[in-house]
């Protein structure tokens, strides 16, 4: 007769580990529910203090973050002049050319 209580169930190893995997996702989910990270962000790669490595909140390069600045600045110029009056005034109007072929000309001279 074997000496444990029931040979078709679980080991105390196999139960131990149940319960430790079960215990380490608990403790996961808790951490994020903490932290407040989306669920589309996590999948993306996101931790507590790491933001996610691809889609629209990824980190961007510094060099994209300084042309974003410079983009950022000329538009805050843009809609200052606007606000002031002066960006519509600095375009010339289009005038239409007078329609004047030098080779129509050139046909068209009296000849005396």
């Amino acid at each position: 007769m074997p000496s444990v209580k029931n040979p078709n169930g679980p080991s105390k190893n196999r139960l131990a580990a149940r319960d430790a995997a079960a215990k380490k996702t608990r403790r996961k989910a808790s951490q994020f529910a903490q932290n407040k990270i989306a669920r589309k962000d996590v999948a993306l790669g996101a931790r507590p203090g790491i933001l996610p490595t691809s889609g629209p909140r990824a980190k961007i390069s510094a060099k994209k973050a300084r042309k974003l600045e410079k983009k950022l600045g000329y538009a805050l110029k843009r809609k200052e002049l606007e606000a002031e009056g002066q960006g519509e005034g600095d375009e010339k109007e289009m005038q239409d050319a007078p329609n004047e072929d030098p080779l129509i000309a050139d046909t068209e001279m009296e000849i005396q």
